[in-house]
């Protein structure tokens, strides 16, 4: 425990100096329109190349930089760097010109009061249309968070950016969610989507899932999608979107990159 406590130490004080240094990196997870595989957006995921320790994954650090209160300008610099590079992929592949991000946001940043001001300055320097941003909550940050979420929500939303639901299914008040805050999109659980093959109980409640989002006007993406046989039973209940390693794992910017080169290159083939 005490080595823990030191090490925890340690890396909050690397952790304050990473942005200047260039430690900090994005990676980009495709998301995957399921009948075609096409590419219609990313996911922005933070990564850590430490000196010391090596590319540490957000698990090992984001606790971290929300205790210590480091989430709110981590939180800025990811979301700044993955519109300006969205704005570059937009404008570089013209047929994907429809391309998303997703980018995750903490329940400390929702409770940061120049959050909806600094969204809407990052939205006008980097000129991304508002409509391709999608920023994205866990349902469990937001157990003890639903009063004080709804208005910084509300105003989120009046920007025309996306919010979409994470890890939906795993919390405790998901209807509550949905009737009082202002998701416009669901993301199915990973542990539902790994089950799909295997546990009928499991493809029960995806479908109920997806049941409940067309209801609702609400768009899916499933997560973890890992075989052919997940991808299979998700398309027949009619699940459009979808993101996994069967796909792609996150990327850095230039193989991302060269990802949707190839797609754009494949369209104008065929075109």
């Amino acid at each position: 425990m005490r080595l823990r406590a030191r090490t925890d130490m340690a890396l909050a004080m690397d952790l304050r100096h990473a942005i200047e240094r260039g430690q900090l990196v994005v990676f980009y997870q495709p998301k995957i329109r399921l009948a075609t595989r096409a590419v219609i957006g990313f996911e922005a995921l933070l990564r850590w190349r430490h000196p010391k320790f090596g590319l540490i994954l957000p698990a090992d650090f984001i606790p971290l930089a929300e205790e210590t209160g480091l989430i709110v300008s981590l939180g800025s610099w990811v979301l700044r760097q993955a519109c300006v590079q969205l704005k570059s992929w937009q404008a570089k592949f013209t047929r994907h010109s429809g391309l998303s991000m997703n980018v995750n946001l903490s329940v400390k940043q929702l409770a940061d009061p120049g959050l909806v001001a600094d969204v809407k300055k990052i939205l006008a320097d980097t000129q991304v249309p508002p409509e391709s941003l999608k920023l994205e909550l866990t349902e469990s940050a937001l157990v003890s968070q639903i009063e004080p979420a709804r208005d910084v929500l509300a105003r989120l939303q009046a920007l025309h950016i996306g919010l979409k639901l994470d890890d939906f299914g795993t919390g405790y008040s998901s209807l509550n969610y949905l009737s009082t805050l202002h998701f416009d999109s669901l993301k199915i659980d990973r542990s539902f989507v790994n089950r799909l093959d295997s546990d009928p109980e499991s493809r029960a409640i995806v479908e109920a899932i997806l049941n409940l989002a067309r209801s609702l006007h609400m768009t899916v993406v499933a997560e973890g999608i890992e075989n052919e046989q997940q991808l299979a039973q998700l398309i027949d209940l009619g699940c459009e979107t979808g993101q996994g390693f069967l796909f792609s794992k996150p990327l850095p910017a230039e193989l991302a990159e060269t990802l949707l080169d190839s797609a754009h290159a494949e369209t104008m083939h065929a075109a």
